[in-house]
């Protein structure tokens, strides 16, 4: 057989093969956003079910995230070690257990350790999956493979509050995961058609080295704590024994985390990548966008039910407004750089719009308010993530040697998964937190109500304003729901004010960090 009629049975195979990982990726891409918007609007209702605190039915959420974002860097490392598509088979098959269980749970703590176990087998997939789309395309064909990954995410995001919404308000909270778990078997169906071709790269003696097991102790370890600590901060106290203990030990086993990974011969994380500029700053897009879209995700909804008057259903459509514009994002951000924009420009664009949104919107909150007053604003946010939606992830992977794809995506969408962590456990401790005083205030002119106000704000956080307002008379209720809707306003807007900031100042060092190595260029960023 000639050199050009061997070729033509490789380039089928190679088309076969990238199909294959899209029809694999793209689904499961498709199932994990929705754990974080549904998961949301479905709290309420899991709260009432179980009769769970707003502390425990909260890690539902929590556990998730956690888990997610403490296992990205080890799954990262371990889907360059032990082959992509093995970590994404099992990634698959966990997640589908975890959403089985979740939906049989027969109360919160197994529900919570059920969600934090569906974490797992998500950082197996989102890692995993995007080092397949890397190591399998290149050029202009990564750029549209990571474009199609924005849209699916996007989509995910956009279907999940409305699906939430529609099936709690039916069928129920179980139903939900139940759905959760039937999307992940078909994915997991099609791990067989995926390429075998996907050794790790840090073969040792013929064989895939092993788990950074000291690092992901040390690291998740650091990040539980960090988050357990933030959780429980309004509670105890932020100067309260307990509390300074878990923010101290979370600092030791971060630094324990450096320490190890500077030391063992296969670290999940490479110190050296956090040198390179771009890389940083590609990183840190993501936590803007944690700042200002993804902490209303799971919180969102709860305002809209207190303050709005919306049922939960409602509630997870008026989320469409900032969840469905991400889907022009994408599109949107490839014709501007065929046009000729820069991928700094870009970037620059979507961090605007995710700054001006969140202050737009901290400004527009008011009770009994419409969806046409949060028009503007979650318009604005979701074209803000569009934009970046995939564009970073094809970016980080395009200035990382092909054998540490994986631990790149790792240290990403950890940065990623991390920061929604935290920033939504900080959200509703503030949240709760800054709620308090005003009640203390305002409930004297309700004796006849008979819960505290960390109790009120605990209820109200979680989107209950009914149990609250059983226990008063007739009479006393509209006043009762003036006085809570005005204090819980008066906290969001505190809460978004700071997260606006927090975003323009980050979005100055990532243009920074960006400009600085971009300055005597020979040729633009690949995309």
């Amino acid at each position: 057989m000639s050199a050009a009629q061997d070729t033509l049975p490789r380039r089928a195979d190679a088309r076969r093969g990238a199909a294959a990982v899209l029809v694999a990726v793209l689904p499961a891409l498709l199932v994990l956003p929705t754990s974080v918007t549904g998961s949301g609007v479905a709290l309420p209702a899991i709260g009432r079910d179980s009769g769970a605190s707003l502390a425990a039915s909260q890690w539902v959420l929590h556990g998730y995230n956690l888990t997610f974002a403490g296992l990205l860097l080890a799954c990262g490392s371990l889907a360059d070690r032990w082959g992509r598509r093995r970590v994404f088979g099992g990634g698959a098959a966990l997640f589908t257990v975890a959403s089985a269980v979740s939906a049989a749970a027969p109360g919160i703590l197994v529900l919570d350790l059920a969600r934090a176990l569906a974490g797992v087998g998500a950082a197996a997939l989102l890692t995993s999956g995007s080092s397949l789309i890397g190591e399998t395309f290149d050029g202009r064909a990564r750029g549209r493979a990571f474009g199609a990954v924005g849209v699916t995410t996007g989509a995910g995001l956009a279907l999940g509050a409305m699906v939430a919404g529609a099936v709690t308000d039916t069928l129920g909270w179980r139903a939900f995961f139940e759905l959760h778990a039937v999307l992940m078997a078909l994915v997991w169906c099609t791990v067989p058609l995926l390429p075998r071709g996907d050794a790790g790269g840090h073969a040792v003696r013929g064989r895939p080295a092993g788990a950074d097991w000291p690092g992901t102790a040390t690291f998740s370890g650091g990040l539980f704590l960090l988050t357990l600590g933030t959780v429980e901060g309004p509670g105890r106290g932020w100067g309260s024994g307990e509390v300074l203990g878990l923010l101290a030990g979370s600092v030791v086993l971060l630094a324990a985390f450096a320490l190890v990974e500077s030391r063992v011969r296969h670290p999940m994380l490479d110190l050296r990548l956090l040198r390179n500029g771009r890389f940083m700053a590609l990183c840190l897009i993501p936590v803007v966008a944690t700042l200002s879209f993804v902490i209303l995700l799971p919180l969102l909804p709860n305002y809209l039910v207190v303050a709005g008057g919306y049922s939960s259903g409602a509630a997870g459509g008026v989320m469409l407004l900032m969840t469905l514009p991400i889907l022009v994002g994408p599109p949107l951000a490839t014709w501007l750089l065929r046009r000729g924009l820069a991928l700094r420009g870009v970037l620059g664009l979507s961090l605007l719009c995710l700054t001006v949104g969140v202050g737009w919107l901290a400004s527009a909150l008011e009770p009994g308010l419409t969806p046409g007053a949060l028009a503007g604003p979650l318009i604005t946010l979701g074209v803000g993530l569009g934009l970046n939606f995939g564009l970073v992830d094809g970016a980080v992977l395009d200035v990382v040697a092909p054998e540490t794809t994986g631990a790149a995506a790792g240290f990403l969408n950890t940065l990623r998964l991390g920061s929604e962590a935290l920033a939504i456990a900080a959200a509703s401790a503030a949240l709760v937190n800054l709620v308090r005083k005003p009640f203390d205030t305002g409930l004297k002119g309700f004796p006849s109500y008979d819960g505290g106000s960390g109790a009120l704000a605990n209820s109200v956080n979680a989107g209950d304003l009914a149990g609250p307002l059983a226990g008063l008379p007739a009479p006393a209720r509209p006043g009762f729901t003036a006085m809570v809707t005005h204090g819980l306003t008066d906290a969001w807007q505190t809460v978004l004010w700071t997260s606006a900031a927090g975003c323009a100042v980050l979005s100055v060092v990532i243009c920074l960090l960006l400009d600085g190595r971009e300055r005597g260029a020979t040729a633009p960023p690949k995309v």
